[in-house]
């Protein structure tokens, strides 16, 4: 019988992020039959740490702070050791620094298969990131996209070969994510209607273009609520947007949280007004809490939202747009239960966990056992 395959798994940090959710998603459904999961990163702690370390899954910190310093070096030779002494045979990167540290130091030490994922646009990153990720383009053996359209990006415009790129769709874990016993919580357990998101709260969110499309509602009800889950570095200006425009009272911010799905079961209709978005979870999660969803077209949101079947969409940057949309989501009630329950159907069988699982576990095998 063949011993385990152990592979490190590599993000920068283990917080609340789609990154870290996805690394730490992949950890846990490994077959432990087949594989052995390691965890690297940048930085200590985090919830995501604490969910691997309860599973067994050992956790390792590489505290890297720059790319070019001397302190850098020391840790490449210490993860050099690490490859050495646990016997990797496969790495995976989630995010763009962490590509850049592990995937030369892979290289160097031989191992049988270098994956780096790229989960965004690389319009996000700033030049130096920009130039040292087109250069490991050509180190790394495979790299994971999870939308069509990042991936048609890279091929069009980065000129990543299409050989080079693995279409993986992310995967929802039905049995914690589900529209089974859906209530309010209790900072809106009076609504009649909750409009909600959940996300990091950054520019590129465009939460602030979802307070103005709800803000343009006419005759909005005294007892609907907006509710903002989330938080980052946009939350005092998105505060006081809500303030000038009148909706300060209907509004609730809430703090990032770990465990969301009872969050998406007390929303109605879950909105995604993104400017820039891959394939986001928390959209997958909402469709599968039996939200209504409605999202910006961008990305790979149309590659999950089918729009009038599962869904509602509108054009990005466009408040009227998702005002309209938000209008016949929250007065046509029929109409709202049927994308619901279609989008919870589709969650199911095109999204499952089990699902993500499988194809990944085929990048994984096919670069352990070449000859296959």
């Amino acid at each position: 019988m063949e011993e385990p395959t152990p592979i490190l798994l590599f993000s920068r940090t283990l917080g609340i992020g789609g990154c870290e959710r996805d690394l730490t998603k992949i950890a846990l459904g490994l077959d432990r039959g087949d594989y052995v999961a390691h965890v690297g990163c940048f930085y200590e702690g985090g919830c995501r740490a604490v969910e691997l370390e309860a599973a067994g899954i050992p956790v390792t910190c590489f505290p890297v702070r720059s790319l070019t310093s001397l302190a850098t070096l020391a840790q490449a030779a210490r993860l050099m050791r690490y490859f050495h002494r646990y016997k990797i045979q496969l790495v995976h990167t989630f995010d763009a620094p962490t590509n850049i540290f592990v995937a030369p130091v892979a290289r160097a030490a031989r191992l049988g298969g270098v994956i780096s994922s790229n989960l965004w646009y690389r319009d996000m990153l700033d030049r130096r990131a920009l130039h040292l990720s087109r250069i490991m383009d050509h180190v790394v053996d495979r790299m994971v996209v999870n939308s069509v359209a990042v991936q048609n990006d890279l091929i069009e415009h980065e000129r990543v070969s299409r050989g080079v790129t693995y279409l993986c769709y992310n995967g929802v874990d039905t049995g914690i994510f589900h529209s089974q016993d859906r209530s309010r919580l209790s900072i809106v357990e009076r609504a009649s209607v909750v409009i909600g998101t959940v996300c990091a709260l950054r520019p590129e969110k465009r939460i602030d273009l979802l307070l103005d499309a709800y803000a343009r509602i006419p005759s909005r009800g005294p007892d609907w609520r907006l509710l903002i889950v989330g938080s980052g570095p946009t939350l005092p200006s998105l505060r006081e947007r809500a303030r000038a425009l009148g909706i300060e009272a209907e509004t609730v911010f809430h703090p990032a949280q770990q465990d969301v799905a009872q969050v998406f079961r007390c929303i109605d209709i879950f909105v995604i007004p993104s400017s820039s978005e891959s394939f986001p979870n928390a959209l997958l999660e909402a469709m599968a809490c039996g939200c209504c969803v409605i999202g910006s077209r961008v990305g790979g949101i149309p590659e999950a939202i089918i729009e009038g079947q599962n869904g509602l969409m509108f054009t990005p940057g466009s408040a009227e747009d998702l005002r309209h949309a938000l209008s016949m989501a929250i007065c046509n009630i029929p109409m709202r239960r049927r994308l619901s329950s279609n989008a919870a159907r589709d969650a199911r069988a095109r999204f499952s966990m089990r699902t993500a699982m499988e194809r990944i576990q085929e990048l994984y095998d096919s670069l352990r056992c070449p000859e296959q």
